[in-house]
């Protein structure tokens, strides 16, 4: 074989064995990645509405401005709010006042039951006089040791004493009664008193909803809130976008998704950071593929079909501490690179 021959076959034999190599050696070293440039960076922002409606008296933060949980974005006008909750808490003082009167008037009826009692008692002691006053008298009209007169007012004085004692005792039912109609009215009374409250409580619920506060901690965008705008329940007047808590999510195809698990070591290269590194972890994959959840859905049962490969979102979570995460914006661009060894080994290489 002549020396050109020699050397073609040794440049063909190490073309081969270097694609041989190429090809298996991921299988081999264990080092096999499914990569995506079909990923984006993401972060469970929240969109502020206001939960009441009026005239936007303060803004107190500016685009793209950091700010933390609790803190005051905007104020609304209260004046009216204010007015109500103080109207409200008058209504409770007087419901208050309501009830203490129909307390001490249910307290009271105790005394006036026993001042009836004591009635009903006198005149039954009354009546019983007056019948011994009449025997009496009959005796001695009988034996003509007295007069027709006297024994006839002695008649006289026991049916007026029958009449009183009749009237003690039907106001002391009635006296009696009355427990139940002030027991009842005691009732309402607390009732009304509830009733204030509550709405003395949703007036100050109504009053606190003027001013507006961040929900978390993050970073101000979107802010379309001005001085003097009207507002209403549920416009958004601005969103808060917590970049602390940015994630990644790749839309891998189908068929990359063979070996892929949670836990999987991630690799993001960022397109807007000069192709900087961000390392990660692989937390979940999605149910179902994007297309699952659109609005308009292909009919593979009609017409002609074409198979296309489908894609599976992945979420993707950065490791805390990394330099360069914190200039990381929703929406940006980015290559997602996951190992698909498996998870104990990556979890050997990420404590190494």
């Amino acid at each position: 074989m002549k020396r050109k021959d020699k050397i073609a076959v040794s440049a063909i034999a190490v073309f081969a064995v270097g694609v041989l190599v190429y090809l298996i050696a991921p299988g081999v070293l264990g080092s096999k990645r499914q990569t995506t440039n079909d990923a984006f960076v993401a972060a469970d922002f929240t969109l502020v509405a206001p939960r009441v409606a009026g005239f936007i008296k303060e803004v107190l933060v500016e685009d793209n401005q950091r700010v933390k949980a609790g803190q005051l974005l905007a104020l609304i006008d209260d004046r009216d709010f204010r007015a109500a909750a103080q109207a409200a808490d008058a209504d409770t003082l007087v419901a208050q006042a309501q009830l203490k009167n129909a307390t001490a008037t249910l307290e009271r009826q105790s005394s006036v039951i026993a001042q009836a009692q004591a009635t009903v008692a006198a005149d039954r002691a009354e009546m019983a006089f007056a019948e011994h006053e009449l025997n009496r008298y009959n005796h001695l009209a009988g034996v003509g040791a007295g007069t027709v007169q006297n024994a006839q007012q002695a008649k006289t004085r026991i049916d007026q004493a029958t009449a009183r004692l009749a009237n003690a005792t039907a106001v002391l039912a009635a006296e009696r009664k009355q427990v139940e109609i002030l027991t009842a009215q005691r009732d309402a009374a607390e009732g009304g008193l509830k009733r204030a409250q509550a709405a003395l409580e949703l007036a100050s619920f109504q009053l606190s909803y003027t001013r507006i506060v961040a929900p978390v901690d993050g970073m101000v965008g979107e802010r379309a809130v001005r001085i003097g705008a009207y507002v209403t329940p549920g416009s958004k007047i601005l969103a808060v976008v917590p970049l602390a808590d940015a994630y990644v999510v790749a839309n891998f195809q189908e068929t990359q998704l063979s070996h892929m698990h949670a836990g999987q070591a991630v690799q993001v290269r960022v397109d807007s950071l000069d192709g900087e590194l961000l390392n990660g972890h692989l937390e979940s994959l999605a149910p179902a593929t994007g297309v699952t959840f659109a609005s308009v859905k292909p009919d593979n049962a009609t017409g002609n079909f074409t198979k296309v490969v489908q894609r599976i979102p992945v979420k993707i979570v950065l490791e805390p501490g990394q330099a360069h995460a914190e200039r990381l914006r929703v929406g940006m661009s980015v290559e997602a690179s996951v190992d698909t060894q498996p998870v104990a080994k990556n979890r050997e290489v990420a404590q190494q």
